[in-house]
C-alpha cells in the first residue's frame, strides 16, 4: 500500500486583494488603504538591510478636493450661466436709460426661469405677469400690467435676446444666458440654427460685441414706449 505522495509546498506570493466591503464608500477606501499598506510594507521589507533593521514606519496620504462638489446657491431653482459681456452690457444699458425697467424685469425673470438645458421658458404671459408681481402685490405697491409685459416681450424679440417658440414657450438667446451644460447648449444652437436655415446673422447670433448692431434708443427708463426713437448708429 503506498502513502499519499507529500503536499506541494505552497509557493509564496502577494495575498490576494479581498474584494471591497459593500458599506459605502468609505468602507470602500477603508479596505484599498489597508490592502496597499499591507503589501508596501511586504514590498520594503524585502528590499530592506537583510538583518531587518530597517522597518516601515508609516504610510501619508494627501487627498486633492471633490472635483464633483457642486455650488451653494441661494434657492432650488439652480444655477446658469451668463455672458460676462452682456451682463455688463444689461448695467451699461439701465445706467444710459436705453433699456425700460420692464423689458429688463422681464427678461431676467423669463432667463432665470428656463428649463435646464433647453434655453425654454415656458411662460404664458399672464404667469410672466403674476410672477413680476408677486412682492409687490404682498407690499400693496404698483403692480406691472399684462399689457406691459407684452410690449416688454415684443421689444426683447427684436433685440433678438429672446425668440417666441409657440405655445406659450419663449427661447433665451443661449449665447447670452443658458442654464445647462456646454454640451446641451451646442445641442439647442444646432436646433435653433436648422430652424433659421444656419443664418448666421440670425437669432442668436445677431448680437453679440463683435459684428452685430448698435442701436441707441432714446427711452425712458421705467417708460413703455416700446420702440419709440429708436435711432440706428451702425
Amino acid at each position: 500500500m503506498t502513502s499519499d505522495p507529500p503536499a506541494r509546498r505552497r509557493q509564496r506570493g502577494p495575498r490576494p486583494v479581498p474584494p471591497p466591503a459593500a458599506a459605502g464608500n468609505d468602507a470602500e477606501y477603508g479596505d484599498i488603504l489597508a490592502v496597499l499598506g499591507q503589501q508596501l510594507g511586504e514590498k520594503v521589507a524585502e528590499a530592506a538591510d537583510p538583518r531587518g533593521r530597517r522597518k516601515l514606519k508609516g504610510i501619508h496620504f494627501e487627498y486633492a478636493a471633490d472635483p464633483r462638489a457642486v455650488h451653494d446657491m441661494a434657492g432650488g431653482a439652480g444655477y446658469s450661466l451668463a455672458s460676462n459681456w452682456f451682463t455688463q452690457l444689461l448695467a451699461q444699458l439701465a445706467v444710459a436709460n436705453s433699456i425700460t425697467k420692464s423689458q429688463l424685469c422681464v427678461f431676467l425673470y423669463v432667463a432665470g426661469g428656463q428649463v435646464p438645458g433647453t434655453g425654454i421658458a415656458q411662460y404664458t404671459q399672464q404667469e410672466i405677469t403674476d410672477g413680476l408681481n408677486k412682492i409687490a402685490a404682498q407690499k400693496g405697491g404698483k403692480m406691472m400690467s399684462r399689457s406691459t409685459v407684452n410690449r416688454a416681450v415684443q421689444a426683447l424679440c427684436g433685440y433678438n435676446w429672446v425668440e417666441k417658440a409657440g405655445n406659450g414657450r419663449i427661447q433665451i438667446n443661449v449665447r447670452l444666458w443658458f442654464q445647462g451644460n456646454s454640451t446641451a447648449q451646442q445641442e439647442v444652437l444646432a436646433e435653433i440654427a436648422e430652424r433659421h436655415d444656419h443664418d448666421p446673422d440670425a437669432f442668436p447670433y445677431a448680437v453679440g460685441p463683435e459684428g452685430a448692431h448698435q442701436e441707441e434708443l432714446d427711452l425712458d427708463f421705467g417708460s413703455d414706449a416700446g420702440l419709440r426713437g429708436r435711432k440706428r448708429t451702425g
